[in-house]
């Protein structure tokens, strides 16, 4: 009974996941004044979602090979090592968040750095155990 309605939600989740992958897809077409073909989008919907949930896979291993139970920015990062572009990217925009954090805050968190595994910062994404 729990597998069903846990089959049903990732598919609901895939669908809604493909529906606004050709969403943006026909955006980016239509802004660029191209057209693209029905077959071609749902091509590209389905790359994008099993780039998603390799990256989901990944980010999972670098987390547990950390010994932590959730993903954190770092993960992400590593993620796009291949990618040295987006890796840029993802990097700044990690400076450009910690860079608006408080300095108060910041203290504070590293005096908890040890007990870092007790709670979960803002940009760490939880993995549920499957």
């Amino acid at each position: 009974m729990e597998r069903e309605e846990d089959d049903s939600v990732s598919e609901l989740l895939r669908d809604r996941f493909r529906l606004s992958t050709i969403s943006i897809a026909e955006a980016e077409a239509k802004r660029s004044g191209m057209e693209i073909s029905g077959p071609v989008m749902a091509c590209i919907s389905d790359l994008a979602f099993k780039f998603t949930e390799q990256l989901a896979k990944d980010l999972e291993l670098f987390s547990q090979h950390a010994g932590r139970k959730s993903a954190n920015m770092e993960d992400v990062i590593l993620c796009a090592h291949r990618n040295e572009h987006l890796a840029a990217l993802l990097r700044s925009y990690r400076d450009d968040l910690k860079a608006k954090e408080p300095q108060s805050e910041r203290k504070r968190k590293r005096k908890r750095a040890s007990k870092e595994d007790d709670k979960v910062p803002e940009d760490i994404v939880h993995i549920p155990d499957c």
